[in-house]
């Protein structure tokens, strides 16, 4: 039985409620509203209440619990805005994330550390506590591994750490590479034939450099030889100094490949390797490196490992149901003869 105490709150968190309030700054609050309300429409329909406008301020009508989560909501996104951050609707429900998660976190630590502002001077930052996290990690460790499903951001934030750290002076070449499985990677292509066959697999890499970039600067980067972009078998029996290195789908790296990738790198260079081990394409007899990496290096100072669940999902809202009905599916269907199945099962304990 529940101490009274708890009881009596757990009951006021359920009972219909409202909350009054007042922003000094018209154009501020004009930011924070949105266009046509839709900033508030936003946040009804995240926490489930209801927002009525009263000139430069709110009325917020619902259950307890719900109706405090808008207010600290709305609270610290106008003191957000007023630090000079420029808000999108999708922030608020990020931001609901943090706050449901920990409703004493400071939003202002998560969304003002700007890690790049892109030539469209955009600033990209971290969505969520876990982002936050993997940035601090970057930042304090020479090999930071991202694990976690599609759509955290895992290496679109690595990517945005590499170019800053180009631009900054901090090394002096990024090197992007993926295990093309697909593409058949112990083929040996000639470069040219490489160039047409594996280059549908590394477009993500392509994509997040343009769009931090611009198409132009990128593409004569890569030109210069300043930002290379290659599969994983081009880094066998080389030395990678002075560079940010990040492997990414390394869920599809065998326990070999993982080895001679994290041996490659030199001085003054740092790495980041992101994967999802729950979607792993290698063929059934062979084990996935970086689940094996996972085990054996956790303990290693200098090596930091950063989960990621459905929960920073960064993309279309429907993004984040969909791998939350796949996990559930996953997590019902034990297949003992599949060792995939040990895969997902180890991610979930």
């Amino acid at each position: 039985m529940q101490p009274l105490a708890k009881q009596q709150k757990n009951n006021l968190t359920i009972q219909p409620s409202s909350r009054d309030l007042d922003f000094l700054d018209n154009a501020l609050t004009a930011l924070l509203f949105g266009e046509l309300n839709k900033n508030l429409q936003t946040v009804e329909r995240c926490c489930g209440v209801t927002i009525h406008v009263r000139g430069n301020g709110v009325h917020i009508s619902g259950l307890g619990h719900e109706v405090e989560l808008a207010a600290e909501l709305l609270e610290q996104f106008y003191g957000l805005i007023r630090k000079g951050l420029k808000v999108f609707s999708s922030d608020f429900a990020f931001g609901l994330r943090v706050l449901e998660s920990n409703p004493h976190a400071r939003l202002d630590k998560i969304f003002l550390d700007k890690v790049y502002i892109t030539t469209q001077n955009r600033i990209i930052s971290p969505k969520t506590n876990n982002q936050k996290n993997y940035i601090d990690a970057i930042r304090t460790n020479d090999i930071v591994f991202g694990i976690g499903p599609a759509g955290t951001g895992k290496t679109y934030l690595a990517v945005a750490m590499a170019v800053s750290a180009l631009t900054n002076g901090q090394v002096r070449s990024i090197i992007l590479t993926r295990p093309a499985v697909e593409a058949g990677e112990k083929l040996g292509f000639l470069p040219g034939d490489l160039a047409q066959k594996v280059n549908p697999y590394l477009r993500p890499l392509y994509d997040a450099l343009s769009d931090m970039l611009g198409q132009e600067k990128s593409a004569t980067l890569i030109e210069q030889g300043i930002i290379e972009i290659a599969p994983l078998a081009f880094m066998r029996g080389r030395t990678l100094s002075n560079a940010f290195i990040i492997l990414d789908e390394a869920q599809n790296t065998t326990r070999e490949q993982m080895k001679m990738f994290l041996t490659r790198i030199g001085f003054d260079s740092q790495a980041v390797i992101t994967g999802d081990i729950t979607q792993v394409d290698l063929p059934v007899p062979k084990q996935s490196g970086l689940l094996e990496a996972r085990k054996i290096l956790d303990a290693i100072e200098g090596i930091a490992f950063c989960p990621f669940t459905q929960a920073d999902v960064v993309r279309h809202p429907l993004v984040q149901k969909i791998i939350t009905a796949y996990e559930k599916k996953l997590e019902t269907k034990v297949v003992t003869d599949d060792p995939h199945s040990a895969i997902i099962n180890r991610q979930h304990h």
